[in-house]
């Protein structure tokens, strides 16, 4: 065909011409079951996407927070760390270069006064890298083979350090009254 035959397609000046049906920014009807489940697929992450980041941090401040709170109390009967939870620290967990009994001491507050502040999100990422490092000497001393586990919580607070507390904590509320 030479470039001046006309096509059933094509205007004189040979600008192709579009067949009926719909144009491409309304895309391809889902006719085919592929484009059916791809259109499906695009609806539901769109409604993911649409989830706020404040819901996730909330989240990922108040589970982990539940975590080592419950770990925390333990260790304490009111007020007072309990001989059973040294013993542990002396027996089972048996840290390098801290002594059994400050170990578990440190840890019963650090495991009670992080997660209030990751709850409340205040001092977010402080607390949040403080668990980080006590994460980490729970994998690679004490329980080296709990990496799934320990990886979940992880993932939680780096969330936290990377992306912050999110809209619903006392940082965010800090924040919006010092500027």
């Amino acid at each position: 065909m030479s470039p001046h035959t006309k096509s059933p397609n094509m205007t004189p000046t040979m600008t192709p011409t579009m067949p009926p049906g719909p144009t491409p920014a309304d895309g391809p009807a889902p006719s085919t079951p592929l484009a059916r489940a791809a259109a499906a697929w695009r609806r539901v992450t769109g409604a993911l996407d649409a989830i706020p980041y404040a819901l996730l941090a909330l989240c990922a401040r108040i589970f982990p927070a539940a975590v080592f709170w419950q770990s925390g109390a333990t260790k304490v009967e009111g007020w007072r760390v309990t001989e059973g939870a040294v013993a542990l620290f002396q027996e089972e967990y048996r840290l390098p270069l801290l002594d059994p009994w400050l170990a578990a001491h440190l840890a019963a507050a650090a495991e009670h006064a992080f997660p209030i502040l990751l709850v409340l999100g205040l001092a977010t990422r402080v607390a949040a890298g403080a668990l980080l490092g006590m994460i980490f000497v729970i994998q690679v001393f004490v329980y080296p083979d709990a990496w799934p586990t320990h990886g979940v919580w992880a993932t939680c607070l780096l969330l936290l350090l990377a992306r912050g507390p999110g809209a619903l904590s006392l940082d965010a509320w800090i924040g919006r009254g010092v500027r």
